[in-house]
């Protein structure tokens, strides 16, 4: 349904094998919805078209503003969503993967096995939420990230809730735009997640440690989850205090930002989508806790028990914004020491006596 993106994959030598992620995602992929060559031109066509508009909306309702030439807006088929899902994945890993090489105990056997077997767990893992993603900011794509708007997704999405395609696709670019110009406009954003993520892995204590299993415990843990078997949390994993301490910094910004785009949606959403009502009562019967991705994020991050991440995020920027309005909102954005905390997020009056 749309041009493929091009990702470079790392060639260093890593504790996952990347490509064969990318090889076993792509070959498990399902087909897309059956379209004629118009109707795929139409949906790309109209993807484009609805990022724009709520690029616009967006900017003008939360005040953040952002070069959109910095972030380009890619519509992506189910196989270019998986190559780009793993180039994420390769940036954030990059850390752990790091000290793991420099790691001593483990043959270079041992980790070319293991790096075939976790590539193989996160190529069926994406395989399986191929279908389910309908839009996806990448902050780690060179310059400034990319938007990725999986067109097949969201046309069998328009299709099965029955809604107007221009209205639904408006409704997925204003919360996937919102992402955009949190990233966009917030420069430090996601240099302060991938340090969060770099603090993580170098609190790790891997001496003496099986580090084929360190690597494949963490993917057995996403894909249970994945699959729904499990109930747990990626604290469980963390081996100190520190750890979880900064899995709640970085539980919390996440909370932050989805709420957000809740708020944006909600806000804008009525004036610009006409079946917006229907819309909503229409996604809330579909997709209970949003889906299957979602899912696996919050219960993965301990949020289905402990910030619930987007009605929690939501009710605190809706409670800050009560309390201070917009323009005493945005001091959230100004540094990485105004983000609200696990504890604010929970208790916004805190975050307003801290900050404002």
């Amino acid at each position: 349904m749309a041009g493929r993106t091009v990702v470079v994959m790392p060639r260093r030598r890593s504790a996952i094998d990347w490509s064969v992620a990318v090889k076993t995602g792509q070959s498990f992929v399902q087909p897309g919805p059956t379209v004629s060559a118009e109707q795929a031109a139409d949906a790309v066509a109209g993807l484009h078209a609805a990022a724009e508009r709520a690029r616009t909306h967006v900017s003008d309702f939360t005040g953040l503003h952002a070069d959109p030439t910095r972030t380009p807006v890619l519509v992506v088929d189910r196989p270019s969503w998986i190559k780009a899902a793993v180039e994420g994945f390769a940036v954030l890993a990059g850390p752990l993967e790091q000290r793991l090489a420099e790691a001593k105990g483990v043959s270079p056997l041992a980790r070319m096995a293991g790096a075939h077997v976790t590539g193989l767990e996160v190529g069926a893992m994406l395989a399986f939420l191929s279908n389910k993603v309908l839009g996806q900011f990448d902050p780690f794509n060179e310059p400034a990230g990319r938007l990725l708007l999986v067109a097949p997704n969201i046309v069998a999405a328009e299709r099965e809730l029955d809604v107007p395609p221009a209205d639904f696709r408006l409704w997925v670019c204003l919360h996937e735009e919102t992402h955009r110009l949190q990233f966009g406009g917030v420069p430090w954003l996601a240099d302060h997640i991938r340090n969060q993520v770099a603090t993580l892995a170098e609190s790790a204590d891997l001496q003496g440690a099986d580090l084929v299993k360190v690597v494949d415990d963490g993917l057995g843990l996403v894909w249970r989850l994945v699959r729904g078997e499990e109930e747990a949390s990626l604290l469980d994993l963390m081996q100190s205090d520190e750890q979880r301490l900064v899995v709640e910094r970085i539980t919390a910004v996440m909370s932050l930002l989805e709420g957000h785009a809740d708020v944006v949606m909600d806000g804008v959403g009525p004036e610009v989508v006409p079946s917006v009502a229907t819309m909503r009562e229409r996604l809330g019967k579909r997709r209970k806790g949003r889906g299957p991705i979602d899912r696996t994020v919050r219960r993965l991050l301990g949020l289905e028990a402990k910030m619930r991440q987007y009605r929690d995020g939501a009710a605190f920027v809706r409670a800050v914004i009560d309390r201070a309005g917009h323009d005493g909102f945005s001091a959230v954005w100004t540094s990485p020491e105004h983000l609200p905390t696990a504890a604010e997020i929970a208790d916004p009056a805190h975050w307003c006596r801290r900050v404002l």
